[in-house]
């Protein structure tokens, strides 16, 4: 098994919130980490920034939607060091609304950037990454508390996630004797870029303010509080470690007692 300072590590959705968090948690830990962003100069931008902290990372452009740009992905990432050892699926978006207005369109991208994404990247990890063939691997499919219940105006987010914990689930059982873990990290309301957007969503439909809505979703966690990226990526770093040999084909929250289930 390869030591913390050989890791090479592939985070989609790397440049921003539970991503950049999560990015952040694997370098500081010794891992080599790629990251992807849909936009080039972003991607360019925030590489530039943690190279600045001194730390070990790159980045390239992907759409995960679109498989040639998943093979070059994954091409990249393992040309660091011949191997990708973790693989973070973190892409994604929000999207929703009433369910007799969802137009296709809506439907069809939530789906296929939330869960066609997670399988995709996957695959092609799993197929050309070197992951199977080290014996050592971890895949941590970020997904959601909404991956575990319904979200009220969100049947196709909530649709999207609820298949991203069934895919990990079962992957993780398939390649339980490999080596390689699979996990789904579900949090509950975090304070990221995507939030801030979906509080505005909820205040267009409900015809109140941004902080009323925030003020509700507060009332609804335990602790009275967002998540922080930061504490989801505490997670991530749990799972990629020796300590969490054993888990695998499991769904953990992290949300402030939102779901305890």
């Amino acid at each position: 098994m390869p030591n913390t300072a050989e890791r090479t590590a592939l985070v989609t959705g790397g440049t921003s919130g539970i991503g950049l968090a999560v990015v952040r948690q694997l370098a500081r830990s010794g891992a080599s980490v790629h990251l992807c962003g849909r936009r080039a100069d972003v991607v360019e931008d925030v590489v530039g920034q943690l190279v600045a902290e001194s730390l070990d990372v790159t980045g390239s452009p992907c759409d995960v939607r679109d498989a040639d740009d998943v093979r070059e992905l994954v091409r990249a990432a393992k040309g660091r060091r011949g191997r990708i050892d973790i693989l973070v699926n973190n892409a994604g978006r929000s999207g929703g609304g009433v369910t007799a207005d969802i137009p296709d369109e809506l439907w069809a991208d939530v789906i296929d950037t939330n869960l066609n994404s997670v399988f995709r990247v996957t695959r092609e990890v799993l197929k050309n990454g070197g992951m199977l063939e080290s014996g050592w691997g971890r895949v941590i499919n970020i997904a959601s508390t909404g991956g575990k219940q319904g979200v009220v105006l969100g049947a196709p987010y909530s649709a999207s996630k609820h298949g991203v914990v069934g895919f990990s689930k079962a992957l993780g059982l398939e390649l339980a004797k490999t080596g390689v873990t699979v996990n789904a990290v579900c949090p509950g309301y975090v304070e990221t870029p995507m939030a801030a957007r979906v509080r505005k969503g909820y205040a267009e439909v409900w015809g109140t303010t941004e902080e009323e809505v925030l003020d509700r979703f507060n009332a609804k966690i335990p602790l009275g509080r967002y998540t922080t990226p930061e504490e989801v990526a505490g997670l991530v770093g749990y799972l990629v470690s020796t300590s969490a040999d054993p888990v695998t084909a499991q769904a953990i929250n992290v949300c402030g007692g939102l779901g305890n289930y």
